[in-house]
């Protein structure tokens, strides 16, 4: 049997235990064909770069297979026929990652906080500048300079 990795797009208006049920349903699909359901990885709501079927947000979910294609391709069928599925992906790999994929492990990297002196550094002093002051932005005559010729 071939190995696989399938990442699909859920609907934004459904739960997240709905997610689960359709994870549920195509999980039933692949073993009832001879397949094989490994990690299943649920990334969450997330935005999605442009709309589709005018969804901004969608559920993805991440699915290790080892399934025979026929069973795949089902699987797909009825991703297909689905309204809760806006998008699906399958790709052939060679064997499994172990450990979370590249999606959780940013997660982890985010809930650590901020780094020591925060992303930009300290501020810059501007040495001759005034500091500023709210509401102080009438501009009068400038003394290094005289008067236009033209204005005059």
């Amino acid at each position: 049997m071939a190995l696989y990795e399938h990442v699909f797009l859920a609907r934004q208006d459904i739960s997240a235990q709905q997610v689960d049920a359709l994870v549920e349903q195509y999980k039933g699909v692949l073993e009832a064909n001879g397949g094989k359901v490994g990690r299943v990885e649920n990334w969450g709501l997330k935005s999605l770069t442009y709309r589709i079927k005018k969804n901004r947000k969608a559920h993805y979910v991440l699915v290790d297979i080892d399934a025979p294609a026929a069973a795949v391709q089902e699987m797909e069928r009825q991703m297909r026929i689905s309204e809760d599925v806006l998008r699906y992906m399958t790709i052939a790999v060679e064997k499994h990652e172990e450990g979370p994929s590249a999606m959780m492990q940013k997660r982890d990297r985010d809930d650590r906080g901020p780094r020591e002196g925060g992303d930009r550094g300290p501020r810059r002093e501007f040495g001759d500048r005034p500091p500023r002051r709210d509401g102080d932005f009438q501009r009068g005559p400038r003394p290094d300079r005289a008067p236009r010729e033209d204005r005059a």
